[in-house]
């Protein structure tokens, strides 16, 4: 990806630069991430940025050049903790956050994944427990995770002491539990889908 030209994109990058766009739209000063005065605020401000491939500054300098893709596959913006501080703390008004949501929304719509790291999977767990149980089902967030990820550790031993232990302490639901008046949750749920949220 990066031996190509940025002046001349590629039909996929020129696709998902506009799905990107698309969304940007959908929140106020979108746009501003043209504004970007690499000052590297942001990536200081991140509590999680030592845990990025693609720190949050590097992915603005990325996309600018012409290598969205490369920003999809990376992990950076599914380990986003959503704090605001980037954007409390940039000096050019950049919604950085909710624009970090709308790459997030992109790589999912588009199928642009990062490999080996399938933090998309509990993120489609989580909005799937909304839809059909009104809140979150941990025991099966958990497991469809883990079957993505790391399968095998499911078997391990200290995984099961682990659930166990959860279980007789009544942290963990066997089986889901639903809230009173659950269509009113769905239906939220699917305005938020309509409008790109989830």
């Amino acid at each position: 990806m990066r031996g190509s030209a940025p002046a001349v994109l590629p039909r996929k990058e020129s696709d998902l630069r506009a799905a990107y766009w698309d969304q940007v739209r959908t929140f106020p000063d979108g746009d501003r991430v043209r504004n970007c005065i690499q000052c590297g605020s942001c990536t200081g401000s991140c509590p999680v940025s030592y845990a990025m491939d693609i720190s949050p500054r590097q992915l603005v300098a990325l996309f600018r050049a012409g290598f969205l893709e490369e920003i999809l596959r990376s992990r950076s913006i599914w380990i986003c903790a959503s704090c605001y501080a980037c954007t409390v703390r940039c000096p050019a008004g950049i919604r950085v956050t909710d624009n970090i949501y709308a790459l997030k929304r992109v790589a999912t719509r588009m199928h642009v994944l990062p490999r080996h790291f399938p933090a998309h999977v509990m993120a489609e767990a989580f909005a799937g427990n909304l839809r059909r149980f009104g809140r979150n089902w941990e025991l099966w967030l958990g497991i469809r995770y883990l079957l993505q990820a790391r399968p095998t550790a499911l078997l391990a031993p200290r995984m099961q002491r682990f659930a166990l232990a959860m279980l007789r302490r009544r942290r963990l639901g066997i089986l889901p539990g639903r809230i009173k008046r659950v269509r009113e949750i769905r239906a939220i749920v699917r305005r938020a889908e309509e409008l790109g949220g989830l």
